[in-house]
C-alpha cells in the first residue's frame, strides 16, 4: 500500500530547499519537536504533560537554532485545550520560521484535534497517519452545576460582588439564560478566529462545499481529501523523502534538576497538592476521552 504521498504542489510552495542549507559544517539538520499533551496555561504541583507557550519556548528556540538547518518537524499528539495558548504557540512557530527562513512540517499522531490542529496549522505541510484523528475546528467549554447538590445538603451559598456580571456561571448558583447567551457569544468569536486561522494557513488546499468548521473530526485519509492535511505518512518517511540524508535530530524538553535527581515527586506533595493533581488528571483524561483515547 502506498502510504506516502507528497503532492508536488505542496513541496513547490515551501520556503526552504535542501540545497540552500548544506554548508561547510556538514550534514543539514531537521529538528524534530514532540508536542504531546493537553494545551493549558495551568501548571500542577506534580508534573504532568501539558503544552503551553511557556513550556515550549526554549524547546522551539533550540529546534530553530542548528546551523545548517533544513527544516523543523512538529510531531503533534494533542486533543486541544486553551485557544490562547494555541495561538501563542502557533504565532511563535511562524515567527521563528520566518526568521530562519526554513519550512515547518507537522505530523499528526493519535490525535491533532481542536487546539492540536491549531498547532498543526502553524506548519507549511501537515501529514497524518491513516488512523490519526484530525480536525475538531470548534470551541467547547464544560463545567458542573452544583446548586442542587448544596441545596440537598442544606448548604447556603454566600456570594458578594461589586458588579452585576462578576458571578456569571457560578457552579453553585442556578444557571441563567443571559449567562449562557454571553458564553455562547464568546465561543462564536473564538470559533471565527479559529476558522480564520485555518483558512489563512491552508488557503486553497481546503475543500469547498463541506462543513469543515462544525467541530467534526476525521481520520487521516478523509482529512487529506478535505485539505486539512497534505498527505499520509510518518515523520521518518516524509522527512527522509524530502531531505535525504539530513540528520533527523530530536529536540527534547530538558527536565528540571530536581526531577533528574529523583526529587520533587509525588511523595513530596501534600494532600492538597495530590487532590489538585487528581482533579487535573481526571480533566486531562476527559479531554482525551472525547476522541476515544
Amino acid at each position: 500500500m502506498d502510504v506516502l504521498r507528497i503532492p508536488a504542489a505542496v513541496t513547490s510552495r515551501l520556503p526552504g530547499r535542501l540545497g540552500d542549507t548544506v554548508g561547510a559544517t556538514g550534514r543539514p539538520v531537521v529538528s524534530v519537536v514532540r508536542l504531546h499533551g493537553v494545551i493549558s496555561a495551568q501548571a500542577a504541583p506534580v508534573p504532568r504533560q501539558v503544552i503551553n507557550a511557556h513550556s515550549v519556548e526554549k524547546l522551539l528556540e533550540r529546534a530553530f537554532a542548528p546551523e545548517p538547518l533544513a527544516a523543523v518537524a512538529l510531531v503533534i499528539n494533542s486533543p486541544g485545550g486553551s485557544p490562547t495558548q494555541s495561538q501563542l504557540i502557533g504565532d511563535r512557530i511562524r515567527a521563528l520560521a520566518a526568521e530562519k527562513d526554513v519550512p515547518v512540517l507537522a505530523f499528526c499522531e493519535d490525535v491533532a484535534a481542536s487546539g492540536g490542529y491549531w498547532l498543526a496549522c502553524a506548519a507549511d505541510e501537515i501529514y497524518a497517519c491513516s488512523t490519526s484523528i484530525v480536525g475538531s475546528i470548534g470551541v467547547i467549554s464544560s463545567g458542573f452545576g452544583l446548586d442542587g447538590l448544596i441545596e440537598k445538603w442544606g448548604v447556603s451559598r454566600r456570594l458578594h460582588t461589586a458588579g452585576g456580571s462578576k458571578s456569571r456561571l457560578d457552579p453553585f448558583l442556578p444557571e441563567k439564560a443571559e449567562d449562557v447567551a454571553w458564553l455562547t457569544g464568546l465561543q462564536e468569536q473564538l470559533h471565527d478566529r479559529f476558522a480564520d486561522w485555518v483558512r489563512e494557513r491552508r488557503g486553497d488546499r481546503l475543500a469547498t462545499g463541506t462543513e469543515l468548521f462544525d467541530g467534526e473530526v476525521w481520520l487521516g485519509e478523509r482529512a487529506r481529501e478535505l485539505g486539512l492535511v497534505d498527505g499520509i505518512g510518518t515523520a521518518h518517511e516524509v522527512l527522509t523523502a524530502r531531505f535525504g540524508d539530513a540528520e533527523q535530530r530530536p529536540v527534547e524538553q530538558r527536565r528540571p534538576l530536581l526531577a533528574r535527581l529523583g526529587a520533587g515527586g509525588p511523595s513530596s506533595a501534600g494532600p492538597a497538592e495530590l487532590g489538585f493533581e487528581l482533579l487535573a488528571a481526571l480533566e486531562t483524561k476527559a479531554t482525551w476521552a472525547r476522541y476515544g483515547l
